[in-house]
């Protein structure tokens, strides 16, 4: 939205959550909005700072993510944005999301806000597509067989747009829960004719898939994820909070490939935290951003026997990407609530 002369005031959108369903936004929108923004990463025209955490004195229940970007390739004059996104594992416990988040994009050559937009299913969306864009240039393009362990979040997005882009012959999903790991077999169903296969361990689930999707929601370090289920030529990604992987899992993997390097170094969660902490994962040993990657100035998949493995912490940027996608449909639609800033 335009500044507005002073006598008019300045007004900014609403989108809630409904108002985000209505726009019919597809999943291809959403993989080809995070696939640009990676490549402007690539390309050095993106400008963000590695997440901050906040830890409220809730007894263990959660914690809240800051996320702060800029992208100047979107829109005439690029978008800035601050994302605020809780983690609180046990909401399913409420009937609520696990990940509540809101956005605010800002006009970034005066400083004007421009939405406010429920973040939950941007989160989710931006996630799930930035697992499927790496696998579009790291896993083998005949994968047939998807794992996938963890039911809640962004599993659904993960899994409906890896679909999308494979022709899968399996998908088999797990969960510690068994009532979440079969009621998300149901929900992949109502979606996709491939066959959905729900297992009872981890280890089920990944052993021999070509594409393995870790994303668990662990309260303390677990290593369901080792070498031992990495076939060759899997594409590997390991993302919850709470790392699920072994410590000898980098030892079998052919290339490890990062979103952001800065970002995978910093804070206190992650799925290689103790990788990065302790040596095993560094500068020296990682392959490349896959901002390189895609925008053609790093190698991908060279080999279809090749171990590759990507960890995407979650990028301010992809939020910013998706989130000004969002207002721009919401804007041509006409849709939300247009509130006076002042």
């Amino acid at each position: 939205m335009r500044s507005q002369a002073h006598h008019e005031g300045i007004w900014l959108r609403f989108l809630s959550g409904p108002d985000i369903d209505e726009l019919g936004i597809t999943p291809a929108d959403i993989i080809g909005a995070v696939e640009e923004v990676v490549v402007a990463h690539g390309r050095g025209q993106t400008v963000f700072e590695p997440r901050v955490h906040l830890v409220p004195d809730n007894g263990g229940a959660g914690h809240f993510n800051v996320l702060r970007g800029h992208v100047s390739s979107l829109g005439e004059r690029g978008v800035s944005g601050v994302k605020v996104v809780g983690d609180f594992v046990p909401n399913y416990r409420l009937g609520l999301p696990s990940e509540l988040a809101l956005i605010t994009l800002y006009d970034p050559t005066n400083g004007v806000p421009q939405a406010i937009i429920d973040a939950t299913f941007i989160t989710e969306a931006r996630t799930g597509a930035m697992t499927a864009v790496g696998a579009r240039h790291l896993a083998r393009p005949d994968a047939r067989v998807l794992g996938h362990a963890g039911a809640r979040g962004t599993a659904f997005s993960n899994v409906t747009m890896l679909d999308s882009l494979f022709d899968l012959d399996e998908i088999r999903v797990t969960s510690r829960r068994p009532e979440s790991r079969e009621d998300f077999a149901v929900r992949l169903r109502e979606v996709t004719d491939t066959p959905v296969r729900v297992t009872a361990d981890v280890a089920e689930a990944f052993d021999g898939a070509d594409i393995l999707v870790e994303a668990t929601r662990l309260t303390e370090p677990a290593p369901l994820l080792h070498p031992g289920l990495v076939a060759p030529g899997a594409f590997v990604v390991p993302y919850g909070t709470v790392s699920a992987v072994s410590e000898d899992l980098l030892d079998v993997m052919d290339k490890v490939v990062v979103d952001d390097w800065r970002e995978a170094k910093s804070g206190r969660f992650g799925a290689l935290r103790h990788h990065v902490d302790t040596g095993k994962l560094s500068s020296d040993s990682l392959h490349a951003e896959l901002g390189a990657v895609v925008a053609g100035d790093a190698a991908g998949r060279e080999d279809p026997h090749e171990r590759i493995l990507l960890w995407h912490r979650g990028l301010s940027i992809l939020d910013i990407a998706v989130g000004h996608l969002v207002l721009e449909h919401a804007r041509r639609a006409d849709v939300g609530t247009m509130i006076r800033y002042r």
